[in-house]
């Protein structure tokens, strides 16, 4: 069963298809130790997934994943990838068609940056338009300027150098792409930055991904799935991330996960995910006595100042009701600003180091979309992943404890 992508290589090619990974029972044992370094894995990655292999030192991630292009041998059991054994191929030619990313990145350094894009390529005889073409077209998809192809990788950044590694990995267009700690080297400000591009390439891209990491904070942010390997190579769950941190299979998993695995799930819904608090809203010159009732109707007590095409521009004051129209007389600024497509985790990040109480959200076009307070998320937290969301029950509830008209953000 495989998924085929819709975009199309620069070179007019249709892209590779995405595979189903199926581990069956695979198993290895090095030598003569009577424990394995992996015991009878068995799980199914879809194909277009992203699949995080996660675990202390020493619980057979790595091996596992290595596993599928041969570079380590099955002992017992099978991989099967699009229901075809790997024990079948020749581990050359195998490699040839999976991407590899590592954390070392293990780039060429006599070679240039195009030079080490396409050893693939060359390997599989593209011809040399084709390539360049390849060259161009990842560079662009990696977000690394032209320029860049002719230089050498000591004359990169670390970061650049790990992109440069991803690219190389897609560079024949795998249907499937392992990764071992492929950003661990990489310092924390642009780890996220690869991450987040890596997750970019992905929604465009739906390769099937085998990704291995230590840090359950990076499986939960990158993975489809997330198999979590105790030590002995035995698979202690193969979950979502939202199942993982809200149904952990036991004790192990639990503590693995983290004690803060409620505020962890925060990473996995956006703001546009829950349901979101109705603030009144106002315009400069609109009657006062209009305003009154919409405070009525509304979650929150306090009247927000929008411009003629919704945008938020602040807290009005109660002097600003004091006359018979309102005025722009603002508490505060309508800051700081949350956007839809903001995850929870950042959001309530923004809103306790502004020292708010609540938020206006806006859309892509800047327009109010709702208002986000801090007990919206603590709801969301008590709440299971895949059914956190937030009712007016609960603003009816806050509304009462709120001063009318001067409250202030708390």
């Amino acid at each position: 069963m495989t998924v085929s992508s819709s975009s199309t290589a620069s070179h007019g090619s249709p892209r590779a298809q995405a595979a189903t990974l199926e581990f069956r029972s695979a198993t290895k044992r090095y030598g003569e130790q009577s424990e394995p370094a992996v015991d009878g894995l068995s799980l199914t990655v879809p194909a277009g997934d992203t699949c995080v292999l996660v675990g202390p030192s020493g619980c057979g991630k790595t091996t596992a994943m290595r596993m599928v292009n041969r570079m380590i041998e099955i002992t017992e059991g099978d991989i099967l990838l699009d229901e075809r054994s790997v024990r079948e191929r020749q581990p050359a030619e195998l490699r040839r068609e999976i991407g590899y990313a590592i954390q070392q990145i293990g780039l060429f350094p006599h070679l240039t940056v195009a030079a080490n894009i396409a050893v693939v390529p060359r390997l599989l005889g593209w011809d040399r338009s084709r390539i360049d073409a390849r060259v161009r077209e990842l560079l662009e998809l990696v977000s690394l300027e032209p320029v860049t192809a002719d230089r050498y990788p000591a004359q990169l950044s670390g970061g650049q150098r790990q992109r440069v590694g991803v690219a190389r990995a897609l560079a024949a267009d795998p249907p499937l792409m392992l990764m071992d700690e492929p950003f661990g080297a990489i310092d924390p400000i642009n780890r996220e930055r690869l991450q987040n591009e890596f997750l970019r390439l992905q929604s465009e891209l739906r390769k099937t991904v085998v990704f291995v990491t230590h840090d359950i904070d990076e499986a939960i942010k990158m993975g489809d799935r997330i198999a979590v390997l105790r030590r002995g190579g035995k698979l202690a769950q193969y979950a979502s991330p939202a199942e993982l941190l809200t149904y952990p299979a036991d004790e192990f998993v639990e503590d693995f996960v983290g004690a803060d695995r409620a505020l962890k799930r925060l990473a996995l819904q956006r703001v546009r995910d829950i349901d979101l608090w109705r603030a009144p809203t106002v315009r400069s010159g609109e009657p006062v006595a209009d305003v009154r009732r919409k405070i009525a109707d509304a979650d929150i007590d306090m009247p927000l100042l929008v411009d003629d095409q919704g945008r938020p521009q602040g807290w009005l004051s109660g002097r600003g009701l004091a006359g018979e129209r309102v005025r722009p007389e603002l508490r505060s600024r309508a800051e700081p600003l949350v956007e839809l497509d903001d995850v929870l985790r950042d959001a309530l990040a923004d809103l306790i180091e502004s020292q708010v109480h609540y938020s206006a959200v806006v859309d892509a076009e800047g327009r109010l979309a709702g208002v986000l307070s801090v007990e919206i998320v603590s709801q969301a937290l008590q709440l299971p992943a895949e059914r956190a969301h937030t009712g007016t029950e609960l603003a009816e509830e806050e509304r009462e404890s709120l001063t009318r008209s001067e409250a202030e953000p708390a």
